[in-house]
């Protein structure tokens, strides 16, 4: 597989799970808790799993845009994705990760929003990067 990059960042963490994450330019920088549940202290920082929920749910809008546009289909502007983000261990050792896409299409046709949500899913980088690799559910509310 090749990609045609057309964009390129990077973001550096020190201190890892308790420490903080910046992109290079500056524009995001992040306070980094681990939750109780993984053996942290939570806290007020962010962890790695809700920044993945936070770019799946706005990069998988912007699949479904796309996909619209080749569906001739308009994506309604008030259009909600929310990504759930699961992290444990795996049966095979070390740890693992789920993601779950609630995607709520006000007002389009459940026959449209199921053809959208699959397009989406073959064209979202997320989704491409995720696929054969992690579970990833799709459900339309």
């Amino acid at each position: 597989m090749s990609v045609d990059v057309k964009y390129r960042t990077s973001a550096s963490a020190v201190g890892g799970r308790d420490g903080s994450a910046r992109t290079e330019d500056g524009s995001f920088e992040v306070k980094l808790s681990t939750p109780k549940e993984l053996g942290g202290a939570g806290g007020e920082g962010a962890n790695p799993e809700q920044l993945f929920a936070a770019g799946y749910s706005a990069c998988f809008i912007g699949a479904l845009k796309v996909a619209g546009a080749q569906l001739k289909l308009k994506v309604p502007a008030e259009t909600r994705v929310t990504a759930t983000v699961g992290i444990g261990p795996r049966s095979e050792g070390g740890f693992g990760i789920t993601a779950d896409l609630a995607i709520d299409l006000p007002g389009i046709d459940r026959d449209e929003a199921r053809k959208l949500v699959d397009a989406a899913h073959q064209i979202c980088p997320y989704s491409n990067a995720t696929r054969g690799n992690i579970d990833v559910g799709l459900t339309i509310v």
